[in-house]
């Protein structure tokens, strides 16, 4: 075996066992991808939730990390200006209170910017309490 022969079997050696490992690299990845799909458990009873578009809305989060994220018991801000002194006040609003009544929002998951927990001592927490609130 000449030592052209050589260079070239230990060549093909090299990216045999490069392509072995860039297969098993990506096995552990999609496996592991598989395994994240699932849930996210929250501390708090009630989460703030951003949208893409900008929107707010502050409830208890089920299904975050799948692919049919559900709202509950939704809250958002309305801000209101008094004309007179142009003051502005924000006012927390229990969603279901418009004409179709809605109990839940189902969001797209790739619409959500992130989520945070709302603090049980917070401002949001208090007032959804004095709103009936858990």
């Amino acid at each position: 075996m000449s030592e052209n022969q050589k260079g070239l079997g230990l060549l093909q050696i090299i990216w045999t066992v490069a392509a072995l490992v860039v297969i098993a690299a990506g096995a552990v990845y999609l496996l592991g991808r598989g395994g994240s799909s699932s849930e996210v458990k929250f501390q708090t009873p009630y989460q703030a939730v951003l949208l893409t578009n900008g929107s707010v809305y502050f409830g208890q989060l089920a299904g975050y990390g799948s692919s049919n994220p559900v709202l509950t018991k939704v809250y958002y801000i309305v801000t209101q200006t008094n004309t007179e002194t142009k003051q502005t006040n924000n006012i927390l609003v229990k969603r279901g209170k418009e004409l179709h009544e809605p109990d839940r929002m189902y969001i797209n998951p790739r619409q959500i910017l992130f989520v945070e927990p709302v603090g049980t001592n917070s401002k949001v927490a208090e007032l959804i309490k004095q709103q009936g609130g858990q």
